[in-house]
């Protein structure tokens, strides 16, 4: 039933493609806008990714394996643009240089605000790589360069391509940052054409060819992976590595570290603080109510998000099967999906079966929780697997219901797990745009629709304070993920 409920935007691509019919569709997508369109999408993916790769796998092996000074702030300098949204760091280029627009605007904004996708499982990585297999490289003759791109960046393979996959899907996904900077795409198509004629053909079909190429991507990834392992058997050698000394190279190094950390966070942050200070009237009675309806919302995305999560996590852990992965598959399959297929999904679905839940509350969380569930999904696996079900066994022979032990024994267990995928998923309902933009009720403005209704009327005082409150929301979860992906205080 859940796993239905989640493939909801597979089917409504489906049906739409088939409700159209051949000749209808064809005449819709086959088309010099949709081929500009497509142009325009596809040159961002294949510019942008690469690049994100470049620098997040560069940023991570100067801070984990060289002696960069400074590294340690740098290394959380790297992760800090997670915490401005990419609609947030558009506005604050926008504002800096209102020249700045068009493919390269577009890569240049995109790239520093998702190139951290990247450089954190390449981060953690590295970090769990053995030192003497490079050592023992280097022992043999071989080259610095030679080492990293013989011995590390092949150990690298599976993180830099999870990164790349996801930071793929955000470039697809991405409606603000874009439409900011007058960058036509898919998603930003889709939007101004649903305004234009509501849950019409033209945003279908223009959604169905967005879905495609999600399952293009999905499908390049998991071929790119292959079936390689790279596990090793033990902790392997416990000293730490040795730090490869820049030498005259150091100060290059730090003066292209600070630019990427000034360009990709104290540019957007710098044009936020300037309009926060220009002179103009704070509405709070526009902000409180905002920031209310922000947290009720995202918190109960966040809990439904849980509840949903645990049957799939349970299933997986405790009872390991084909039909359990295609379960879990399925979550991840409909996740993978830009948030305007959801929305369109969840307005197609709630019109047809049930007009009353259209624009509510509800249809906002249900959008929350079909694109953010992996984010719930993923910690409660892995804090799920580490409970020993010896304990509830325990438990049951001293006279304890099954129940009663799992309220008494796993639940207390798992709640640093709930804990976290919680906070990811609520941060990330917070900073959710387009699906908010057309699922929310008639007179709900969350911090980020806000956001967007000032700056996209240009009034960017007015837009400040709603971007430093999403800057702000976003900095636990951030801390989160670093702490995640390092696992320790750098050494």
């Amino acid at each position: 039933m859940l796993a239905a409920g989640a493939l909801v935007p597979i089917g409504y691509v489906v049906q739409a493609a088939f409700a159209m019919g051949w000749d209808e569709l064809s005449a819709l997508v086959f088309r010099p806008k949709v081929g500009e369109l497509l142009v325009n999408t596809v040159l961002l993916v294949v510019i942008g990714v690469p690049a994100s790769v470049v620098l997040g796998v560069g940023a991570a092996w100067l801070v984990e394996r060289t002696a960069l000074p400074a590294r340690r702030l740098f290394a959380v300098g790297f992760v800090a643009p997670l915490a401005i949204p990419a609609f947030v760091a558009s506005y604050g280029w926008a504002s800096a240089i209102p020249s700045i627009s068009g493919l390269w605007g577009g890569v240049l904004v995109a790239v520093l605000a998702y190139f951290p996708l990247v450089y954190l499982p390449a981060l953690a990585a590295i970090r769990g790589l053995d030192p003497a297999l490079e050592e023992s490289a280097r022992a043999l003759g071989m080259g610095s360069w030679g080492v990293f791109a013989r011995v590390v960046l092949p150990q690298l393979r599976l993180a830099v391509l999870g990164g790349a996959l996801v930071v793929a899907l955000h470039l697809l996904a991405e409606y603000g940052a874009f439409a900011f900077l007058r960058f036509d795409t898919f998603t930003t198509a889709i939007v101004v054409a649903y305004q234009a004629t509501f849950a019409g053909p033209n945003a279908a079909a223009l959604g169905l060819v967005l879905a495609l190429l999600c399952l293009v991507l999905l499908a390049a990834e998991s071929l790119a992976r292959g079936r390689a392992r790279y596990a090793r058997v033990g902790s392997g050698s416990p000293h730490p590595p040795a730090r490869l000394p820049l030498g005259r190279l150091a100060p290059l190094a730090v003066i292209a570290a600070a630019a990427i950390v000034v360009s990709a966070t104290v540019v957007p942050l710098a044009s936020v603080v300037r309009w926060l200070f220009t002179p103009a009237v704070l509405d709070l009675a526009a902000l409180v109510p905002a920031t209310v309806q922000t947290l009720v919302l995202s918190i109960g995305g966040a809990v439904c998000a849980i509840l949903v999560a645990l049957p799939f996590a349970w299933l997986a852990v405790r009872y390991p099967s084909r039909l359990a992965r295609m379960l879990e598959g399925a979550a991840y399959l409909a996740s993978s999906l830009p948030a305007i297929i959801v929305a369109l999904a969840l307005v197609a679905t709630t019109l047809a079966f049930a007009p009353a839940l259209y624009q509510t509350a509800f249809t906002v969380i249900v959008a929350y929780v079909v694109i953010f569930l992996p984010r719930a999904l993923v910690p409660l696996r892995a804090g799920l697997s580490q409970v020993p079900e010896s304990l509830e066994e325990a438990a049951r022979s001293l006279g304890v219901a099954p129940w009663a032990a799992r309220l008494r024994v796993t639940a207390p267990m798992l709640v640093p797990a709930v804990a976290a995928g919680g906070a990811l998923v609520a941060l990330g309902a917070a900073n959710e745009l387009t699906a908010t933009l057309l699922l929310a009720p008639t007179g709900t403005r969350t911090v980020a629709t806000s956001f967007w209704s000032a700056a996209s009327s240009l009034d960017y005082p007015a837009a400040a304070p709603y971007a430093v409150l999403l800057v702000l929301l976003s900095v636990p979860a951030v801390a989160l993920m670093f702490a995640h992906a390092t696992g320790r205080s750098l050494r």
